[in-house]
């Protein structure tokens, strides 16, 4: 869950690193919003239909971690949390577009605090991670696991009512970033299994997704900008690999060196200017 929301975009004006472990790192966007000059009918449906396909594997996976939580399977609810999340932070543009359900699916502890809310006001899957990791229990959190796949569900069934414009799709991908450069990076998203990682590389496979959709309309437009895209993307996959063990599985965000965290901010820093060109070429 984001700790703002960005609401117009169009250009980049830096993400500004000073250090591996700097939370500031932030996306500014201008207030332009994206023309409909271009006909993206087409690859608007195509993203409903990505995030109507994350959704349904959501709900699979939130499933199968909630037996494992009430089964008290302390082991197989760990391996299962970080895999399912995955799914939601693909899809996570959909997800944040209804208000309610996504701080019940996925608020942290610290977002309850600034709020000034106290535990029993907590809920979803970072609640549980505190049970796992922390509390070393599953005991007490059956009911937050019940109505987490009761959450699950609503917004899989909801996702179906969003009308996904140009405008969620392109804001979306530059939000994915920030949600990578704000939280990921840090490794405050994930703060108790430290399972950032995974979060990391589903925010970027998101945001490549919606370049994937667009990059003929793009090609159109700029080659260069699809080259360099691509450029981008294909180096911070190859960055996230090293730490993945090829069977989806990625090592504890706690192992990376300071080298190890500042490389993967200067490749989300070199992503992060194109994939905000998208907007203008659009108009």
């Amino acid at each position: 869950m984001k700790k703002f929301s960005i609401i117009n975009f169009l250009l980049i004006t830096g993400m500004l690193l000073t250090g591996c472990n700097n939370s500031e790192n932030t996306v500014e966007e201008p207030s332009d919003t994206v023309s409909n000059s271009v006909n993206l009918n087409a690859e608007t449906e195509k993203y409903k239909e990505f995030a109507i396909e994350q959704m349904d594997q959501f709900v699979i996976e939130t499933e199968k971690f909630v037996n494992a939580v009430k089964s008290g399977d302390i082991e197989l609810a760990k391996e299962i949390y970080p895999l399912a999340r995955m799914y939601f932070e693909r899809s996570e543009p959909i997800a944040e577009s209804f208000g309610d359900l996504d701080p019940r699916i996925d608020a942290r502890w610290a977002d309850l605090e600034e709020e000034g809310k106290t535990k029993d006001d907590w809920s979803g899957y970072h609640k549980i991670e505190y049970g796992l990791w922390v509390d070393k229990t599953t005991n007490g959190y059956e009911d937050t696991a019940e109505q987490l796949l009761k959450d699950a569900k609503e917004l899989r069934a909801r996702v179906e009512t969003v009308e996904v414009s140009p405008d969620l799709m392109i804001t979306g991908a530059v939000d994915l970033l920030n949600e990578v450069s704000t939280s990921k990076i840090t490794g405050e998203e994930e703060i108790f299994s430290h399972t950032d990682l995974y979060d990391f590389k589903a925010n970027i496979e998101g945001a490549e997704k919606i370049f994937a959709i667009l990059k003929e309309k793009i090609k159109e437009k700029d080659t260069n900008l699809v080259s360099n895209l691509e450029k981008n993307f294909t180096n911070i996959n190859k960055l996230l690999a090293k730490y993945e063990n090829g069977k989806g599985h990625y090592v504890s965000y706690e192992e990376l060196t300071n080298n190890d965290t500042k490389a993967l901010s200067e490749a989300v820093n070199q992503l992060g200017e194109p994939l905000s060109q998208m907007g203008i070429i659009m108009e």
